[in-house]
C-alpha cells in the first residue's frame, strides 16, 4: 500500500491542497488503484514554503502545484506500483 499525505495546513490550503487531493483521487479512481494507494489529508508536514506539500510514504516532502498533479503522479508514484 502506498500512502500519500497531502498537507491541508494554512499555506497549503491557500495554494490549492484540496484541488491536489481531488485530482490525485481522480487519477487513482480512473486507474482503479484504490486498493494500492491511499490519499490522506495531513496537518502541516513542516515544509510550508513548499506548499502544496506532499509526502509519499516516508519520503521527503515534495512541492506539488495544482497544474502538475498528473506529472507528480507519474514521476513519484506510478513507478512504485
Amino acid at each position: 500500500m502506498i500512502f500519500i499525505n497531502v498537507c491541508i495546513g494554512s499555506a497549503c490550503h491557500l495554494k490549492g491542497a484540496y484541488s491536489v487531493i481531488k485530482e490525485l483521487q481522480q487519477i487513482i479512481d480512473k486507474k482503479q488503484l484504490s486498493d494500492k494507494i491511499t490519499v490522506k489529508a495531513a496537518f502541516c508536514l513542516g515544509e510550508c514554503t513548499k506548499a502544496v506539500s506532499v509526502r509519499v510514504d516516508e519520503d521527503k516532502v515534495i512541492s506539488v502545484e495544482e497544474g502538475a498533479v498528473r506529472e507528480f503522479f507519474e514521476k513519484h508514484i506510478a513507478g512504485r506500483l
